[in-house]
């Protein structure tokens, strides 16, 4: 969709701006800002629905406005933004100028950038956060299936990365399944934190209208306005971080899984065996299937720390916004993105994931009784130390551990080896995919509302 632009951006002076210079500040903003586009919309329209409040724009011009940006959301794909225009703001401003004239160029009073950024970014991670989640939520469900599937088979668990005590594959898979819920949960708190309406802060310190934030937040769907105006401004890099930490730490369990099925389908351990869809072969030995996916998956989960450190570092500025705040977008975009990504691949391997029963039987060895053994001593009255020493040589010799254990008891109190609590994952699950759903039902009302809302009244 191409446009008649105006010769100078919104903020320029007379002077002739350094080609040099613009294409340094503007950066990879024209790229990122495509993204935004939706939000832009919505900020937009239910910023010129307050202005209507307020008799800025007649009912008529809210109207053209409204009818002008709805049809810009059946052209999203053939929308540009140019670098003379730097980011989606401008671009969109420009279009509806372009469109409407004199009453495009209305749409600005009483707000900044600053904060159209802000409402902007803040309606893309509602929505994405709730994407995340419920495919988190969706992801622990496929493994928590595949867990009840095989909860009595046998596997010897790890510590040090030397077999221990005797697990079973369902615990091991119900394990994964918790970290998921878990993260569902501080993906949630992240929501929150995203859950507030900038708009009306403009820079930082307010706009001379008598503008009705309550009204245009609750317009966009959003559960509050976030309400100190400079606090807009010097939050910005903080909420980029508390999004960015909650994937991190999604991420960083989601790689432990990722290790777990590397290591596991190695020859030397033949527990797991990979789909072929999610391997990979050798260019030059013939017999190679590669865990590819997993291998990806696990290196994918190591950028997220350095994405958290970038919003951590650029955030750390006086009050007030600083041009730096710029640079955050892109490291939240490919945080959003990757964790999506991760989350689309593992809920999918469970299902296809073979298990060699009798080889993770064979590998549960007599040693790994041990602590069982001591403990058994110890209901007859041994004090456990004792007990330990009576069990320790013996369970270190070569005989012990290579002989497969003739009897394994499990404890089975909840969460144990013997009750991984598949019960509780599936209440944990539909309470937490429940709260997704109807977030996300909540906030496409609101914005369904939003496209074809009616002048608003004057007050």
């Amino acid at each position: 969709m191409t446009t008649t632009q105006p010769p100078k951006k919104l903020w320029e002076t007379a002077a002739t701006l350094d080609p040099l210079v613009e294409r340094y500040t503007v950066g990879d903003d024209p790229d990122n800002d495509l993204q935004l586009l939706p939000y832009e919309v919505y900020g937009t329209l239910g910023h010129a629905a307050g202005l209507c409040r307020i008799g800025v724009l007649s009912p008529e011009e809210f109207v053209a406005v409204r009818k002008t940006l709805n049809d810009l959301l059946f052209h999203v794909l053939d929308f540009k933004i140019e670098r003379r225009q730097e980011d989606i703001h401008t671009a969109v401003e420009q279009y509806l100028t372009a469109k409407l004239g004199d009453v495009g160029a209305k749409i600005h009073a009483g707000r900044s950038r600053n904060d159209q950024v802000q409402v902007d970014v803040r309606l893309f991670l509602k929505e994405r956060l709730l994407r995340v989640h419920g495919l988190a939520c969706e992801t622990a469900r496929s493994w928590a299936t595949f867990g009840k599937k095989n909860a009595d088979a046998l596997l010897p668990g790890y510590t040090h990365m030397q077999r221990a005590m005797p697990t079973t594959v369902g615990h091991w898979a119900a394990s994964h399944a918790e970290a998921l819920l878990e993260n569902a949960r501080l993906l949630k708190a992240a929501y929150v934190e995203a859950d507030s309406c900038p708009l009306g802060s403009g820079a930082g310190y307010g706009a001379s209208l008598p503008l009705e934030r309550d009204y245009v937040s609750q317009a966009l769907g959003f559960a509050r306005v976030q309400r100190n105006t400079l606090r807009v401004q010097t939050s910005r890099p903080r909420l980029e971080a508390v999004v960015l930490s909650a994937l991190s730490i999604l991420a960083r369990d989601i790689g432990v899984l990722a290790e777990d099925l590397c290591l596991y389908s190695t020859a030397e351990f033949g527990f797991f065996k990979l789909d072929e869809t999610f391997t990979t072969g050798s260019s030059i030995m013939p017999q190679k299937r590669n865990p590819d996916v997993a291998e990806l998956t696990r290196a994918r989960a190591a950028l997220f720390p350095g994405w958290l450190q970038q919003a951590l570092a650029v955030g750390a500025l006086s009050s007030g916004y600083h041009r730096d705040y710029q640079l955050t977008k892109g490291p939240l975009f490919d945080g959003v993105r990757t964790a999506l990504e991760m989350l689309e691949m593992v809920e999918r391997m469970p299902r296809s994931l073979a298990i060699d029963t009798e080889r993770c039987k064979a590998s549960v060895t007599e040693d790994l009784l041990s602590t069982q053994k001591a403990l058994e001593l110890v209901e007859k009255g041994v004090p456990f130390r004792e007990a330990y020493r009576r069990v320790a040589d013996k369970a270190r010799s070569a005989a012990a551990g290579a002989k497969p254990a003739s009897k394994v008891t499990l404890p089975d109190y909840c969460g144990a080896p013997g009750n991984p609590g598949f019960a509780e994952l599936a209440s944990d699950h539909h309470a937490e995919a429940e709260w997704s759903r109807a977030e996300y039902q909540k906030l496409g009302t609101a914005w369904r509302r939003l496209l074809k809302l009616d002048p608003p009244a004057t007050v």
